[in-house]
């Protein structure tokens, strides 16, 4: 049987909702806290995807205002209703999300649609729906009705041990966003947490499935089936034989497996995407947390009796075997391709930019970035653009051509794990009048830094190449000069990717380019060139 790698979207991609139109796969994942929201990519063997647009890239789509960390788009699902010609896809955004204060405000959710997936900003603006909740699906049924299906919790829960987020569903008006029916809950899990529903009906049986135990350590895929509708009653497949679906040890190269959704090829064969993540192993039972964050992995369905099995009953590896399935090599080196009017895909801002910082056209082969007030601590959205680490190993580079008039302009290359950790180099001037390099390094992770200032006798030109190196255990940065890279401080991965006070690290870690001022527009242009992500050893 043919080999494939795992994750076939590597990086922080999680949640990952598929669906296939003809020989074409359409896969979304969530976006979080970073505009535009929701990747949308394109793949005709399962095994090399694209990335060919995003769902959400308006204001009034998608308006992201100092929400926190792990807020924002949450778990979507892709569908496509043939009898339409049309694609929906469904999701929540949350505004405020404490759950290491007991406290949410959950969303609605919302649902939007185009009838062309390959244009860009084709995608309506959000019809909103009754029914609150998050992890939202759309299961179209043969005969036209529609049912949303969401998790939040039981509306008299039995006690105050578990949390109780239960899988409600009903029937709605998908022009509308009204509910035709009162919820209706399907799934309460043993744990206490039943999320990341899908419906999808196969035969003469409609099949739920689950992510259960929350995202971390007990993550697993759950599956029941219904022969009477999508409202069910639904029994649950046989413990051992079946369930879990899913559901690796905290020994396995791959941890945290679940939130699955599931698609059929064009040779009959079945396919489960899901998340998990991959931390590096120190030593025998001594892990540090992977930066990637959640990625999007890939696993065979079988049918036995009519109920799925994963990966023939075997944990999820770094390989797998699947037909017509192949090893694809990943891109050794990524450049910026600065000759566009606009930039390329996988840009991404923090939270919803309130106006455009950026331009392509001011100084032809430069990224010319125009920093706003707020630094990249601030919650708002500051004058910065990142993309997302694909692999443990990385280095990013950048040529910053940058001359600031006032002492509180800073301009550089970042490692942007959120506003409470991240780690950054960038050129100042100090009181003297001359520019020195500045580092700003996590202290705990939790919001308190500390910076230092180098002086360096290279920044007397009008470029300077900074650098991040990135290793499964640390980051360093520094500059590039003649001599080779020139490391100004380390920060250990432990540190990076350490939980924020509020909200969650649900992302991944950002690379990229900055600028601001402080408490003040940077009026001087910062011109980026030469931007470059390497894979190294």
């Amino acid at each position: 049987m043919p080999e494939f790698k795992n994750p076939i979207i590597p990086g922080f991609n999680p949640d990952p909702s598929i669906c296939r139109v003809g020989d074409s796969f359409f896969l979304i994942t969530s976006s979080f806290e970073y505009f535009p929201g929701i990747p949308i990519y394109h793949s005709k063997d399962l095994v090399k995807w694209e990335h060919i647009g995003h769902v959400l890239t308006r204001p009034t789509q998608l308006n992201l205002r100092t929400v926190e960390p792990g807020a924002g788009i949450w778990a979507s699902t892709i569908r496509y209703v043939e009898r339409e010609k049309r694609w929906y896809v469904t999701t929540c955004k949350w505004d405020r999300y404490r759950p290491t204060l007991g406290e949410r405000v959950w969303p609605r959710g919302f649902v939007v649609y185009t009838d062309d997936i390959w244009k860009q900003d084709s995608w309506s603006d959000p019809i909103y729906f009754d029914q609150i909740g998050f992890d939202q699906d759309l299961f179209f049924d043969d005969d036209g009705k529609v049912y949303l299906s969401t998790t939040y919790r039981l509306h008299n829960p039995p006690d105050s041990t578990q949390k109780h987020f239960a899988i409600h569903v009903s029937e709605i008006d998908i022009n509308t966003g009204r509910s035709l029916t009162a919820p209706i809950v399907l799934r309460t899990a043993p744990s206490g947490l039943a999320e990341g529903s899908h419906i999808i009906k196969r035969g003469r049986y409609y099949y739920l499935f689950t992510a259960e135990g929350g995202t971390e350590t007990h993550h697993s895929e759950w599956v029941m089936r219904s022969s009477q509708g999508p409202l069910g009653p639904y029994e649950v497949g046989p413990l051992e034989a079946v369930n879990p679906l899913v559901c690796n040890s905290t020994n396995e190269d791959v941890q945290n497996t679940g939130h699955a959704d599931l698609v059929e090829d064009c040779d009959g064969n079945w396919w489960a995407v899901l998340l998990a993540v991959r931390p590096t192993r120190i030593e025998v039972g001594e892990w540090v947390d992977s930066a990637l964050g959640r990625e999007t992995f890939i696993l065979p369905v079988e049918w036995v009796e009519d109920w799925p099995i994963f990966n023939e009953g075997r944990p999820i590896g770094l390989s797998g075997e699947g037909p017509k399935m192949y090893r694809l090599q990943q891109p050794t080196d990524w450049v910026a391709n600065l000759s566009l009017t606009d930039l390329e895909l996988g840009w991404y801002h923090k939270h919803t930019p309130l106006r455009k910082y950026y331009s392509l056209s001011e100084r032809p082969g430069h990224l010319r970035v125009y920093g706003s007030s707020y630094d990249l601590a601030s919650p708002e959205s500051p004058s910065m653009l990142v993309r997302k680490q694909s692999a443990k190993a990385m280095t990013f580079t950048a040529d910053l051509d940058f001359s600031p008039a006032r002492p509180t302009y800073e301009a550089g290359v970042v490692a942007f794990w959120n506003s409470f950790c991240y780690f950054s180099i960038g050129i100042k001037k100090d009181a003297d009048g001359y520019k020195k390099l500045v580092v700003t390094e996590p202290v705990d992770g939790k919001g308190n830094f500390k910076s230092h200032a180098h002086a360096v006798s290279d920044l007397s030109v009008n470029t300077t190449r900074l650098a991040i190196k990135c290793t499964a255990t640390s980051y360093s940065v520094g500059y590039v000069a003649s001599s080779g890279f020139h490391c100004l401080s380390t920060v250990s991965t432990k540190i990076m990717t350490t939980a924020p006070p509020l909200g969650m690290a649900y992302t991944g870690v950002m690379l990229g380019v900055y600028a601001f001022g402080e408490m003040e527009p940077c009026l001087s242009p910062a011109d980026f060139s030469g931007i470059r992500l390497a894979l190294t050893e």
